[in-house]
């Protein structure tokens, strides 16, 4: 079951991968090509679903099923790839987060998963507009021309480079765990046992950011997907098998607590810059609604399941990660906290993708692929040295991964979709769906100020703690 499982995974990550590769090769134009016939700029002339124009030269055929003939994702590889898209550091932290939040504040995790499943809906609409349109930077430039490009790129890097810090102080953290006791004794006094194996470990993955293999790169993609399922599967063990006394009171409310854990619910929910790639590459993309709907309500209820079985089994105890919680002379802890240490070291390749594929195409065309190559996983691991000296600078995962959710995942997956959304679509949407629209907007800009704000006084006076006990 779990290799066929996995070969399913590979199978449909590599034609989104390759879908992805080679929709970048092209600019999205000022007209939109319907076998071989040019509509000028045709911008939101249509009700929900469909284009007047294409529909006049498709006459009643679906334009989505037209779009590319070689998208071959199925609806169950689209909801395998949408759940691992969204599954990673957010299960880690959600018994954290409803612990500290308190029991009522569930709600809101999975009020932010409806939301968000939303704004996953209403992008494939703006693909469905244009079908040209194949990534979250170009509905962006569709929507609002070369700013909204600018920004959407801006902000889809931003969250890029944040994760991966993230992804490196989890696994850091977890190293230290796995590794406890241990001194490598190297007479390097700058360096701690845990930061130099961390160091270790980034460098043995940062090979994988020279990779351009598409199989392989789905492979580690597909391995991350299944560790976190082992993940969850481990911590549920441990409450089954009873190595804990599921027994402990969680509070019903901590509203003080409220903007600094809506980051860390809000991180949780942040795939949508990959969406449009998993929309252009399912065969019959009408499906997406439904694969969205499925997808989020499947992440919602491991997140929450999640959420309540850690903070029942620690109680305040619980760690900002799950893992570190688990008493660590069980087998099962020691599985999940190897799972989450490859976790991250799968990531690194993916997560660097879209920027080495623009990084690629910016390059001279003159240039051969060899001096490209070069070129990008260069520049790939000098930026992973970067993220690895901030994350041993920094290594307060709950309030990086906090300030990441309210400064760049709330944009990403509630206010550009959102605003894309109403732009592309102006008069030609109902009153109350505008409404709703513009409410989410605003929420998403409250959720995003006040998060900001809270997790990074948290994170500051983390950090000015952590230098005066070092000065004495």
């Amino acid at each position: 079951m779990w290799g066929k499982i996995l070969k399913s995974i590979r199978k449909s990550l590599i034609s989104l991968q390759q879908k992805c590769m080679n929709s970048r090769k092209s600019e999205v134009d000022s007209s939109v090509s319907v076998h071989g016939v040019q509509w000028a700029n045709c911008k939101c002339c249509i009700e929900e679903s469909n284009c007047d124009h294409i529909n006049a030269a498709e006459g009643a055929s679906n334009v989505d099923a037209q779009r590319d003939a070689n998208a071959n994702s199925s609806f169950t590889h689209a909801v395998i790839n949408m759940v691992g898209m969204l599954i990673g550091l957010g299960q880690l932290s959600t018994p954290y987060a409803v612990e500290n939040g308190g029991w009522s504040s569930a709600f809101l995790l999975m009020g932010l998963g409806m939301m968000c499943a939303y704004s996953s809906h209403i992008l494939g609409i703006c693909l469905r507009k244009n079908p040209k349109l194949t990534s979250f930077v170009d509905i962006g430039k569709h929507a609002f021309g070369s700013k909204g490009r600018n920004v959407a790129a801006t902000i889809i890097y931003m969250e890029i480079f944040m994760a991966l810090v993230s992804y490196t102080i989890s696994l850091h953290d977890n190293l230290t765990t796995v590794f406890l006791g241990t001194n490598l004794n190297l007479h390097l006094p700058n360096f701690s046992s845990s930061q130099l194996l961390t160091v270790v470990a980034v460098l043995i993955a940062m090979p994988s950011l020279w990779i351009r293999d598409l199989s392989s790169i789905s492979f580690l993609s597909s391995v991350g997907i299944l560790m976190s399922l082992l993940i969850f599967l481990c911590v549920a063990a441990t409450a089954l098998l009873g190595y804990v006394q599921s027994n402990h009171t969680i509070p019903v409310l901590h509203l003080h607590n409220i903007p600094s854990v809506s980051g860390l619910y809000v991180f949780g929910y942040g795939g949508h810059i990959v969406f449009p790639e998993l929309y252009t590459a399912m065969k019959d993309p009408s499906k997406f609604t439904k694969v969205s709907i499925v997808s989020f309500a499947v992440v919602t209820a491991i997140y929450t399941t999640l959420g309540f079985m850690g903070a029942k089994m620690f109680g305040k105890d619980v760690k900002s990660q799950i893992t570190l919680s688990m008493a660590p002379e069980h087998i099962v802890t020691k599985i999940a906290l190897w799972a989450t240490v490859v976790a991250p070291m799968t990531k690194y390749a993916l997560e660097f993708t879209p920027f080495a594929i623009q990084l690629e195409h910016a390059l001279p065309s003159s240039m051969s692929a060899r001096t490209k190559t070069i070129i990008r996983g260069c520049i790939g691991s000098f930026s992973l040295l970067v993220i690895l000296t901030l994350a041993l600078s920094v290594p307060y995962f709950e309030h990086v991964l906090s300030l990441t959710g309210s400064l760049v995942s709330v944009a990403v997956c509630l206010i550009l979709p959102c605003a894309f959304y109403v732009k592309i679509c102006w008069g030609q949407i109902s009153k109350p769906l505008l409404l709703l629209n513009l409410f989410l907007i605003i929420f998403g800009f409250v959720l995003a100020v006040m998060g900001t704000i809270s997790s990074s006084q948290l994170l500051l006076k983390n950090l000015q703690s952590h230098n005066l006990r070092h000065k004495e």
